[in-house]
């Protein structure tokens, strides 16, 4: 083996992988990179429940105790890009350690803050180290496991990215009613040392690129338009957007940094991101399909909580129990799907799982205040067999062209792209909610006159002649005007899934070689 310096090996990446694959426990390696996947996803929403308790704990208002999640979302989504550079430079395994011992040290000082600006800070910190998480357990799953069982491999990878979401909120609120907010922080150190135990054992160090240079420039132009971006979506609807001068300024940086960004790229002869990557039509529309997939997902994850508890009035926990089984209908699809993978062309899984999805958001607007907790149930495990049913092909067919040496760059931008998709919905979501009800409740209130039929049906002691009874009838009016905003959002959500499906079969479909399982193992057993 060549040698350029103290110890690091010189070939290609895939090669390295493929001799760890079998010297190693393939499920040993997919564990320990799932727990920081796990980790990662988990802080972006398990925080959500206990907001109000940090709220009065660090004296802060409602507006302020915004930044621990927004502080959180920016630090990820600026350093998830350099995750491929840093891979490429310092080997996965080293990264991926460096991040988990980060991630769980800023967890663990989060934990203990005193003040709103030292929790702040903390969590931008967290989001800095965990960026690289998710990226790295992709790519070394990718190439640990052989490239015919990639559908397996994305689907045991998908269960771990969307269980975040799931249960984040349910273990957030036990956490904080049982313990305290603090632990919502200190239970990421166990899980974390378990990860970091395992990935010393099992996961093997790969190659390094001493040739490709940072490129600052670049990496300042694009942290620029991504921090002003995460930050006029969190703060856009509380801005009234463009009316307001703090976002005017953000999207003007949004713009700004962005042409310089590729500007300065297509110029340089190794870019900050490689844009190489968007020659490959499957990584280009898999990514614009992930996109408007994680639009709608994350938008509907982030309105159901609020419809059921400030509309229904459902505690807390029961929110976070309803929403469970949107989690056990992707883990179910998402295991069938990745058996399937090699045995029916990837795009009909996809085009299917998109019709799903798109079924869910339509049935869930038809929802009206007497709703049962069963339609909230159903409606939200079809939703999730629908995203399971999406997310292993759209992995696997976006990947399966993409050359080994660029999987980790690859997937890191995945990853930032899907973030900002999550942004664009849980923003699109709440700015239409705010908007629908003021309308409806206008045009609903327009309509209430003393000779309306309703008002006859209303109960005897409510009286209208009274502060309290008119107070009573604008609560009526306020739950009404709500639900038919959430109607409409959910019924928005369901035509942009439906806008995917034709980009389905843009996508080539990846083909394998039957006895080997990788359609180019003979190219690379040539490059050995």
């Amino acid at each position: 083996m060549r040698r350029t310096g103290r110890w690091w090996p010189t070939e290609p990446s895939h090669v390295i992988f493929r001799a760890a694959a079998n010297k190693t426990h393939t499920g040993m390696i997919t564990l320990a990179v799932m727990l920081g996947t796990l980790l990662q996803v988990l802080d972006t929403t398990i925080v959500n429940v206990s907001l109000p308790e940090m709220q009065g704990s660090l004296s802060a208002d409602q507006d302020q105790i915004s930044w621990v999640l927004t502080s959180y979302i920016i630090g990820a989504a600026i350093m998830t890009p350099p995750t491929g550079w840093l891979a490429g430079r310092f080997g996965r395994r080293r990264v991926y350690l460096v991040s988990m011992i980060g991630f769980l040290c800023a967890s663990f000082l989060c934990g203990t803050a005193t003040s709103l600006a030292e929790i702040v800070v903390l969590r931008v910190i967290q989001g800095l180290f965990g960026a690289a998480m998710v990226p790295i357990s992709q790519a070394i799953m990718l190439d640990t496991w052989p490239r015919e069982k990639h559908g397996m491999a994305m689907a045991i990878f998908g269960i771990g990215l969307m269980l975040g979401p799931i249960i984040g909120p349910v273990l957030g609120a036990y956490l904080t009613e049982d313990y305290s907010w603090r632990w919502v922080f200190f239970i990421n150190i166990p899980i974390g040392a378990l990860a970091i135990l395992l990935t010393l054992t099992y996961v093997k160090k790969t190659a390094i690129n001493l040739a490709r240079k940072f490129d600052g420039w670049g990496f300042l132009f694009l942290s620029v338009a991504i921090g002003a971006l995460q930050m006029m979506l969190d703060r856009g609807e509380q801005k009234d957007w463009f009316t307001s001068a703090e976002i005017l300024i953000e999207f003007g940086l949004v713009v700004i940094g962005t042409w310089l960004f590729f500007t300065h790229s297509y110029k340089k002869d190794h870019p900050y991101i490689d844009l190489t990557l968007f020659r490959d039509r499957n990584y280009v529309v898999g990514n614009i399909i992930g996109f408007i997939v994680f639009v709608t997902l994350f938008s509907t994850l982030s309105l159901l909580p609020q419809l059921m508890q400030e509309v229904l009035a459902y505690p807390v926990i029961l929110t976070g129990l309803i929403l469970a089984p949107r989690g056990i209908g992707t883990m179910i699809s998402m295991m069938v799907v990745g058996r399937m993978s090699t045995k029916i062309d990837p795009r009909f899984n996809m085009a299917a799982g998109i019709i799903i999805m798109a079924l869910g958001t339509y049935f869930m607007s038809g929802f009206d205040t007497q709703i049962g907790i069963w339609p909230l149930i159903w409606t939200g495990f079809v939703q999730g067999v629908g995203m399971g049913q999406v997310f292993v092909p759209l992995t696997t067919v976006m990947f399966s062209t993409l050359p080994p040496q660029q999987r980790t760059e690859g997937t890191g931008v995945y990853n930032l792209i899907r973030n900002i998709g999550g942004s664009l919905g849980i923003s699109i979501g709440f700015t239409l909610l705010a908007r629908y009800i003021q309308v409806n409740h206008a045009v609903i209130g327009g309509r209430v006159t003393p000779y309306s039929q309703a008002l006859q049906s209303l109960p005897a002691q409510m009286n209208l002649g009274s502060a309290h009874g008119l107070a009573a009838l604008n609560d009526i009016i306020n739950q009404q005007a709500a639900m038919i905003s959430f109607n409409n959002d959910f019924l928005l959500m369901s035509v942009l899934s439906v806008i995917a499906l034709p980009l389905v079969f843009l996508m080539k479909r990846p083909r394998y070689d039957k006895k080997i399982g990788d359609p180019q193992a003979q190219q690379h057993m040539a490059m050995e």
